[in-house]
């Protein structure tokens, strides 16, 4: 795959993380900022000009250093502590959102003098997006559980706030009959057959069923690392994706690419599978399909290990959660075998009573 020439001061490394960050800098003007939009697209390119014409402000030594035992010092020493590098990147990136807003609002603030009332009030501030709300929520009781196990705060005020109480299952599961009429619609052979099962038959979310290539295709099998949990996964390729992956040549890095033969961001491919859901009259998305891979591995008697090891999972609420699933349907056939097999004992029994009271 060609290699694409980077435009000048714009440098290119991996972070601790892992992650591959851009980073523009120019020292006779005084710049020096991480990128932030993927990486070669037109807002990519955009926010390049902006930085090349130094429409940004120039960067003031010691600026960024936040004052001792406030907020944002509290922010800035979590992003340098070791739990900051051990969330996959994905986690990371809604992490930036939630540390964002946080400091945004209340940044100049001194932990100690955050309590309950003002932590709800934050929270209420987003009440018209209840889900938002909720996570934001659950990741400052992580960091300030954090902040008083290293000492930098006395207590947990956002333990004493109240959740929304929005509860969800999620990206709704994809049905059998959903997935056969995607392949009516895209049979063997299409790009999007491909990309349904890739995520079918590998458990995989969109942010690896994209980054998955010829190179992770290692004597019959699937290898490679969840980029969301870090989790090392060594899957055999089912029948049906076998036959996916032999119609299907490649040059590329990643079995699926775009229309103009580049990676897909997960965004991208999001939107770009949600359309052909639409087309094919689903209305399931990709994650919908990681569900269905896992409810139909606990239907055919999968314990929580083997869950694990397919869906990168590190606890095990989510295994149990589709084995629960599938017991609760296993017992409910139980059950309906026994009340029929009662009934017609039943039934039976009432035939031969009858039957005696006749002949006397």
């Amino acid at each position: 795959m060609k290699q694409l020439r980077l435009p000048r001061y714009v440098s290119t490394f991996r972070d601790a993380g892992g992650i591959v960050r851009y980073r523009f800098r120019c020292a006779r003007k005084g710049i020096d900022e991480y990128m932030k939009a993927a990486p070669f697209t037109p807002d990519w390119e955009a926010e390049y000009r902006a930085l090349l014409a130094g429409t940004v402000a120039p960067m003031v030594i010691g600026a960024a250093r936040a004052v001792p035992g406030t907020i944002a010092d509290l922010v800035a020493r979590y992003r340098a502590s070791d739990q900051w590098p051990r969330k996959g990147p994905a986690t990371r990136k809604a992490w930036e959102s939630s540390l964002g807003r946080l400091t945004t609002s209340i940044g100049g603030c001194m932990v100690r003098d955050l309590d309950a009332e003002r932590a709800g009030k934050i929270m209420a501030k987003m009440h018209d997006r209840p889900h938002a709300a909720d996570n934001f929520r659950k990741r400052m009781k992580a960091l300030w559980k954090w902040a008083v196990r290293k000492r930098l705060a006395k207590e947990n005020p956002w333990a004493e706030t109240n959740p929304f109480a929005v509860k969800t299952e999620g990206f709704k599961a994809w049905t059998e009959d959903e997935v056969t009429r995607f392949i009516a619609r895209y049979p063997l052979g299409t790009r999007e057959h491909l990309a349904l099962q890739l995520m079918l038959a590998t458990f995989a979310r969109r942010s690896d069923a994209i980054r998955l290539g010829p190179q992770h295709v290692r004597n019959g099998r699937l290898q490679f690392r969840c980029k969301k949990t870090g989790a090392p996964l060594d899957l055999p390729i089912l029948p049906d994706l076998s036959a996916a992956l032999a119609r299907h040549k490649t040059e590329h890095l990643s079995f699926l690419v775009t229309t103009f033969e580049r990676p897909f961001s997960d965004a991208g491919f999001g939107n770009w599978f949600a359309d052909r859901c639409k087309a094919a009259g689903v209305p399931g998305r990709a994650h919908g399909l990681r569900k269905l891979a896992a409810i139909r591995m606990a239907y055919a008697g999968a314990t929580v290990p083997e869950l694990m090891s397919w869906g990168g999972w590190k606890t095990e609420r989510e295994p149990l959660r589709y084995i629960e699933q599938a017991n609760k349907g296993r017992l409910a056939d139980s059950g309906a075998a026994k009340l029929s097999r009662e009934r017609a004992r039943l039934d039976k029994l009432k035939r031969n009573t009858l039957k005696g009271q006749l002949e006397k």
